[in-house]
């Protein structure tokens, strides 16, 4: 987990937050915020400020946008956390993965090239190809532009001296995602409705990882120095099967809604991602913190109070 010191660390430090208004980016704007970082968080969309950041509209497949905004805000830590997820083995997202995902990448990268002293965090995959696996054919678009783009980062890294790490992120779960396309939304406000969630068979492992735990990893591989030209997986180390999850889910809520399993049709060639966080905690000092029965009744409690 982050430093105990991390309210020194990071307060008065300019910091740059793309993707803000993403799950996971809420949650870290926020944070940082309680930390009294001068954030400058960043989306497609205008928004009203609302934890003291300053908002910039821009998108970072704009290389030219990318490079005003570095030059105006001069950060001394980038969270690259703006993305496109899909994980549909659809040649017709080939192009928009490359776009949205790996041109972001690499606009970012060359503004900060000229800045050696700034940090920057890439927000990664667990679907990403780890070395290790040799020549496994990426799964699908969405992965194979979070691969590239980790390409990218070791190549700047090593050429330009860019001070830039990547965490491989596992299923990220908790309070605030309401994108009802993702699996823990839909199953827990499809049971505090008295619904049935219709599944496929709940045999895939997954690795869940809370989401304060990654805004953790995120801070702290933003604070330390001997993170930079890696890549660290950011998870459990355990997979958990979506049955058992969406039995534990279940559990928690209560209630006579059941689960159909074998309602959907599984996706094809999708397989078990689990982290190894080994990396994680000798470099970063990072461990995830919340188990995920206790994750899961923090998000069903949150979903409970949102929609009662």
């Amino acid at each position: 987990m982050a430093d105990p010191g991390a309210e020194e660390y990071w307060r008065a430090r300019p910091v740059l937050v793309t993707g803000a208004g993403g799950f996971i980016g809420t949650h870290l704007v926020r944070r940082l915020s309680a930390l009294s970082a001068r954030v400058h968080a960043v989306g497609r969309r205008p928004r009203e400020s609302s934890d003291g950041e300053t908002w910039h509209v821009a998108d970072v497949a704009d290389a030219g946008a990318v490079e005003r905004l570095v030059g105006s805000t001069r950060p001394a830590v980038v969270f690259h956390l703006a993305s496109e997820v899909a994980g549909a083995r659809d040649p017709r997202l080939v192009l928009p993965m490359l776009h949205s995902n790996l041109t972001g990448v690499v606009n970012l990268l060359t503004a900060v090239a000229e800045v050696p002293e700034t940090r920057v965090v890439l927000a990664g995959s667990l679907e990403e190809l780890r070395p290790e696996e040799g020549d496994r054919a990426p799964s699908s678009p969405y992965a194979v532009s979070k691969w590239a783009a980790d390409g990218y980062a070791r190549m700047f890294h090593h050429l330009w001296g860019v001070q830039v790490s990547n965490l491989r992120i596992g299923m990220v779960y908790g309070p605030g995602r309401q994108d009802t396309r993702k699996l823990v939304p839909y199953v827990t406000l499809s049971l505090l409705r008295g619904s049935e969630p219709e599944l496929g068979s709940g045999a895939r492992h997954l690795d869940w990882v809370y989401v304060d735990d990654v805004v953790d990893a995120f801070l702290a591989a933003g604070e330390t120095p001997h993170a930079a030209g890696r890549a660290f997986d950011i998870g459990t180390g355990t997979g958990t099967s979506i049955r058992d999850t969406v039995e534990l889910l279940s559990h928690i809520v209560g209630g006579r809604a059941r689960p159909r399993y074998g309602a959907l049709t599984d996706r094809a060639l999708d397989s078990a991602r689990i982290a190894d966080p080994t990396a994680a905690a000798e470099i970063l000092g990072w461990r995830p913190a919340v188990g995920l029965e206790e994750g899961l009744r923090r998000t069903v409690d949150w979903f409970a109070h949102e929609n009662g």
